[in-house]
């Protein structure tokens, strides 16, 4: 850990402190002694954690909420720049720095493994930190989701940091990997690329942060992968490669698990952990939250699940997922879309993505950093849907949903809340 870096480091602020990033670095400050204080637009299960763990949260952002001793302020990039806390603190001169920013000050002088790639970046970090720590690696590790022991983060004795890396507004240049893992690459955050060669231009230049003596875990033979991989100067390990499939036991299903499960493997072999113990940890794996999750079961013993997937390719995979898992139950997917502008570029591609459901229900889109749009709606992707899937509908309100699912629940459903939103607020009350 970079330890000049905190020394100095007594009281923090963090805006947007229930963020799954953010949080994460407002944890490591309350475990190393530090004061921390934050705020968040809403109240949530992670801020409600951080103050069982000793921070004192603010549920609205004002500047009265930034106390006046303050060593460092960090924000989530879903921050506006009018954001009064911002303000204050600029008045002040306090040193300020971004999630991302502060992620490339916290690794400095680690041996840091980023963990990128479109899509399973966190179940990846999540497996690697797992092996490594049942390894005895004692890697520091920040997760962007939470693992199953309810923290996004685990401290570390080594030297090792392992990281989530994430490609929206080039954060992950702030990292400086001895390993970087690519899971994937894929046309996402249009909204800021605007198309997928500025996408693979980012991923390029963090491939070029590699030094020489550091590796680049990826598919070279992925077609969207290879071009970013033009100018490395690290080695370049392909995770396809070594443990043939049929070793790899998971308790996660899905091929793309199996592929994240192989990236994981190749990270361990760098780090020198034994490949048989590597995978018998791995076959220990759960998951984490938000990604498969199984919630529980309705009162009639129809099984509840939820998943983070926002992207066509992620909801693709996830139901092939769970179609294997269950070949013959009645798969019900329940999707908010997330942000006006990624439902609108890649509208056809999402139309495509619900095949394996065998009912689809759209909720309203989940604006999130975004303002409402008025050309695309619940209704345009429903719509759209509709042209591959003969089975949809779209319904309003969160208790809209919860009405119609109890009315015409069967006993072997599945019904899987979908979305990087909170629609699984809905799979929580079925249960409930």
């Amino acid at each position: 850990m970079n330890e000049e870096f905190l020394k100095d480091i007594h009281a923090a602020h963090f805006i947007g402190i229930g963020g799954i990033g953010v949080s994460a670095v407002a944890r490591m400050m309350l475990i190393r002694g530090v004061s921390v204080t934050g705020s968040d637009r809403i109240s949530s299960p992670i801020t409600e954690k951080l103050e069982t763990e000793g921070a004192k949260v603010f549920i609205g952002h004002d500047a009265a909420n930034v106390p006046e001793v303050c060593d460092l302020v960090v924000y989530s990039p879903a921050v506006p720049e009018n954001n009064p806390e911002l303000r204050i603190v600029r008045e002040r001169g306090v040193q300020i720095l971004s999630y991302p920013e502060a992620l490339g000050m916290i690794s400095r002088g680690m041996r840091t493994v980023a963990v990128s790639g479109t899509h399973g970046k966190t179940t990846t970090t999540a497996m690697i930190a797992g092996v490594l720590a049942g390894a005895h690696k004692n890697p520091t590790v920040i997760v962007g989701s939470l693992m199953k022991s309810g923290s996004n983060f685990i401290s570390g004795t080594s030297d090792i940091f392992v990281v989530e890396a994430c490609e929206y507004k080039h954060s992950f240049l702030n990292l400086s990997p001895e390993i970087l893992v690519i899971t994937n690459i894929d046309n996402d955050h249009l909204d800021y690329y605007g198309t997928l060669e500025g996408v693979q231009k980012a991923f390029g230049e963090l491939v070029q942060k590699v030094p020489v003596g550091g590796a680049i875990v990826c598919d070279p033979s992925d077609p969207r992968v290879a071009p970013v991989l033009t100018k490395a100067v690290a080695k370049i390990v392909d995770y396809q490669l070594g443990n043939p499939t049929s070793k790899l036991v998971l308790q996660v299903s899905g091929e793309y698990n199996i592929k994240n499960a192989k990236a994981a493997l190749a990270v361990a072999r760098i780090l020198a952990v034994d490949e048989v113990e590597a995978t018998k940890l791995l076959a220990k794996f759960e998951g984490t939250w938000r990604r498969q999750e199984l919630k529980g079961k309705t009162e009639n013993g129809a099984f509840v699940y939820d998943d983070y997937a926002h992207h066509p390719t992620e909801i693709r995979a996830t139901l092939q997922g769970f179609r294997a898992k269950y070949p013959t139950g009645k798969i019900r997917a329940i999707f908010q879309p997330h942000l006006y502008s990624r439902t609108k570029l890649l509208l056809n591609e999402f139309a495509e993505s619900f095949t394996d459901a065998d009912e689809v229900i759209i909720v309203p889109i989940y604006a999130a950093r975004e303002k409402p749009d008025p050309e695309i709606t619940a209704e345009k992707l429903a719509q759209a849907i509709k042209a591959h899937h003969k089975n949809v509908r779209v319904l309003g309100e969160f208790s809209a949903v919860e009405k119609y699912i109890r009315t015409t629940i069967q006993k072997d459903d599945i019904i899987i809340t979908m979305g990087a939103g909170d629609v699984f607020k809905i799979g929580e009350s079925l249960i409930r």
